[in-house]
């Protein structure tokens, strides 16, 4: 039997990069799908690729995690409860860098956006999420997160502190479910080939870099009922 046998998965930021290579690798070790991404047509793109491993489809849930929070993020815990009676996995991939701009620069509209996907997100997926996740036999949570946050840049400082804020919020929700079966950690995937990173290196090769499909397994691995690993900061790394 495949490790995630109709083990049911929630990705954010599922249309291309990181969560959309991700949800191909859960899908392939059998994880029924329930995605979430802003594009409509990115979402099919990945549901495409993933009837192409799997031989069936997943759930769609095109929303804007920062503008569309309070009518519909809040109630995707609910309504994965309601419809499968847990939830096995959650990953939190979805994030914006916006502006790389000096702190005192930064504009309140982008400062609200970037706080709203990055870090506000995280609390509202943990507290709609925390009850299926429980209600799960082996629960497992992973926030994707930056190497920005232990190494402040110049111009970086908003997307740097969101995801710090992120991180502290995780792992404090990581000790309190200690004792359950639920098991929180931190992924890192370094420097990889995303729409994110372009964004920021507009100049860089791509090509050089490392591509989401080889981060998707190591992210996974985190996703297995076996993983032990809890409260943890998890970097990704190419060498063997």
């Amino acid at each position: 039997m495949l490790p995630l046998q109709d083990r049911v998965a929630l990705v954010t930021g599922a249309s291309r990069g990181i969560g959309a290579a991700l949800a191909v690798e859960l899908a392939r070790l059998g994880a029924q799908l329930v995605l979430i991404a802003r594009t409509q047509g990115g979402l099919e793109e990945t549901d495409d690729a993933i009837r192409a491993v799997s031989g069936r489809g997943a759930t769609l849930l095109p929303l804007d995690l920062h503008r569309d929070a309070e009518k519909q993020l809040d109630l995707v815990g609910p309504s994965i409860l309601e419809r499968f009676g847990r939830l096995d996995v959650l990953v939190h991939n979805a994030g914006v860098l916006n502006k790389l701009t000096p702190v005192a620069h930064i504009e309140p509209k982008d400062w609200a956006q970037t706080v709203g996907v990055n870090l506000t997100a995280a609390w509202r997926l943990i507290r709609s999420c925390d009850p299926p996740l429980r209600a799960s036999d082996a629960g497992r949570a992973v926030f994707v997160t930056t190497g920005r946050v232990l190494r402040p840049k110049s111009y970086w400082g908003m997307y740097g502190a969101t995801k710090a804020g992120m991180e502290h919020l995780v792992l404090t929700w990581a000790e309190e479910v200690a004792k359950t079966p639920l098991r929180v950690n931190l992924f890192d995937p370094d420097v990889v080939a995303t729409k994110l990173r372009a964004q920021a290196m507009p100049g860089e090769d791509a090509a050089k870099l490392t591509q989401p499909a080889e981060v998707a397994p190591a992210l996974a691995a985190l996703c297995l009922p076996g993983e032990t690993r809890h409260g943890e900061r998890v970097v990704y790394s190419s060498s063997p």
